[in-house]
């Protein structure tokens, strides 16, 4: 993991560092306004704090559906505060 965003960048490409196959990076947290749901369903508009992920890895190591998997599920558990348990992808 690398944290560009504790310097404030909202994205970068972070570099794979051998003999490392991937590496995912984190950029600052900004607030934005977003559409959620009220507890009716209904939609409305939000401030959240949102942040940019990438990932990158060696595709001859990583097949890319699976990369893209990992970054859905890191996705959904920092959305959802699941922070324990396997990834089970």
């Amino acid at each position: 993991i690398t944290n560009y965003g504790s310097a404030g960048t909202l994205f970068d490409t972070p570099v794979i560092n051998q003999p490392n196959s991937g590496i995912l990076g984190t950029g600052a947290l900004v607030k934005r306004p977003v559409v959620v749901s009220d507890q009716f369903g209904n939609d409305t508009i939000a401030i959240r704090d949102m942040m940019y992920l990438s990932l990158t890895y060696d595709h001859r190591l990583i097949d890319g559906a699976v990369a893209a998997r990992f970054l859905s599920a890191i996705k959904a558990r920092l959305e959802e505060g699941a922070f324990g348990g396997e990834f089970g992808l």
